[in-house]
């Protein structure tokens, strides 16, 4: 269960549907405050008040205009029925109604009013001046201010803006919610897979690595993790290795002192013989004697290279320039294997490490020698330096059959063999001295087709 992710999401929650419930609140609490100081409902009034207002206006205004026109103190227009091709438009309009009187607006946007009066043939036309009052602005004003009335009552403005504001926020929520989960599973889940790595390191699972992609704090998290685990398994693998060899040098001490115990008096009883020996006897007794002889020098070979093993040679580092070092031992070994092909290939800035000279030179002189016979007459070595992440590697390489992978298990693990030049000490010896320079010996994919080394050892700081 991914526990981070759900309590970024209630934290979310939390964090969020408060102020969201107080926004909406604070929002119609405003939006219902400004619609009250909306003047629809006073407009509404106000309008028809003011037409209430025009209307009485207008029809006192016409009757007052009768009156003086029947009591004769306002002068009229007369249009006499011979010049009626001459009338002006409203006359010639109301001469053909048939009406008998009729009250129009006139002047400049109804600011008069004429009175149209059938007289026998004749139209008399009296007028009033209303001064400022415009009856056709005051008309369109009115329709205005209903049109404005009736529109603002079919859209209800508090039901649209409060669902149009409900809608925009929810919707705003919902996407920070969507993005928040998104982004709450793309944190969390590194950091849980990073739970998880810990869980099975401190279950003693060395192995366990971690992938990630990302290059942020959780990506470089990750890395260290793995680099940690990686450091946590070869030093395992390193302490495990030393642990033996402690073992198997006091196992080799003993057995060089009991070997030595008994090789001496077996020596000199031979040598007694030998001088006791009579004529007739000494032909087959020199051969005999020899042969005992050869056997108890290589018996004592072995009693020196256990010795060698079992002892724990100090060190002492010094900055070293591993190119150098590589060329002169392999301009050593060339002229013993003349039938083998030597190559380099060597670091342009000329690494340097911080070891023993001679602990180096024995590591190189074993793995290029053993890379010489597994190569054999016509084969190749390469010999390889290179700087990698603040340490000097060195590889070895040889063209040879390679190595099974029952070999390759047991390869650094003190063995006793009988081949003339070996004595099955050699790559343990290696490792240990490589390991006691604060390095490691490790088999690699081989670039001739056969067997790969590489010696890994601090760089000079």
């Amino acid at each position: 269960m991914n526990r981070l992710r759900n309590r970024l999401i209630v934290a979310f929650l939390a964090a969020t549907i408060i102020p969201l419930a107080v926004t909406l609140w604070i929002t119609t609490s405003l939006l219902d405050l400004s619609l009250a100081y909306t003047t629809t409902n006073e407009l509404d009034a106000l309008s028809k008040s003011l037409e209430q207002t025009a209307r009485v206006f207008y029809r006192e205004a016409r009757e007052s205009l009768k009156t003086d026109a029947a009591a004769g103190r306002v002068p009229p227009v007369k249009y006499a029925a011979g010049t009626a091709n001459e009338w002006p438009e409203p006359v010639k309009v109301f001469w053909d109604s048939g009406e008998t009187e009729r009250f129009e607006q006139a002047g400049n946007a109804g600011d008069r009013i004429d009175y149209f009066v059938r007289r026998d043939n004749d139209v008399w036309v009296y007028s009033r001046d209303l001064g400022d009052v415009r009856m056709q602005n005051i008309a369109e004003q009115y329709r205005r201010a209903r049109e404005i009335v009736t529109g603002s009552r079919e859209r209800n403005l508090r039901r649209g803006f409060t669902i149009t504001l409900v809608l925009m926020v929810v919707a705003v929520w919902v996407v920070a919610l969507i993005s928040l989960i998104f982004l709450a599973d793309r944190i969390s889940r590194p950091i849980q897979q990073l739970t998880g790595g810990l869980s099975e390191l401190a279950s003693g699972n060395l192995q366990v690595r971690l992938q990630s992609a990302g290059h942020d704090e959780t990506g470089r998290a990750i890395a260290a993790f793995n680099n940690t685990a990686e450091q946590l398994q070869q030093s395992r693998d390193r302490l495990i290795y030393l642990t033996q060899i402690a073992s198997w040098q006091l196992l080799a001490r003993k057995m060089a002192h009991e070997l030595k115990n008994s090789l001496t008096p077996i020596r000199l009883s031979v040598e007694e013989i030998a001088a006791r020996q009579t004529a007739a006897d000494r032909h087959f007794m020199d051969q005999a004697v020899q042969i005992v002889v050869d056997e108890i020098e290589t018996l004592e070979r072995r009693v020196r290279a256990f010795s060698e093993f079992s002892s724990e040679p100090a060190a002492h580092p010094s900055a070293l320039d591993v190119n150098s070092i590589l060329e002169e031992r392999i301009a050593f070994l060339k002229p013993g294997h003349a039938a083998v092909t030597y190559r380099s290939r060597l670091a342009e800035n000329r690494p340097q490490v911080f070891a023993d000279a001679d602990h180096v030179k024995g590591i190189l002189t074993n793995l290029l020698e053993n890379a010489a016979e597994a190569a054999g007459p016509g084969g190749q070595v390469l010999g390889v330096t290179q700087a990698v992440n603040g340490q000097v590697v060195i590889e070895v390489h040889d063209s040879g059959p390679g190595l099974s992978r029952e070999a390759a298990r047991s390869l650094f693990e003190p063995t006793i063999t009988f081949k003339k030049r070996g004595m099955g000490l050699g790559l343990s010896i290696a490792r240990k001295s490589a390991l006691v320079n604060g390095g490691d010996i490790m088999l690699v994919e081989g670039e001739l087709g056969g067997a790969g080394f590489r010696v890994v050892l601090p760089s000079k700081m």
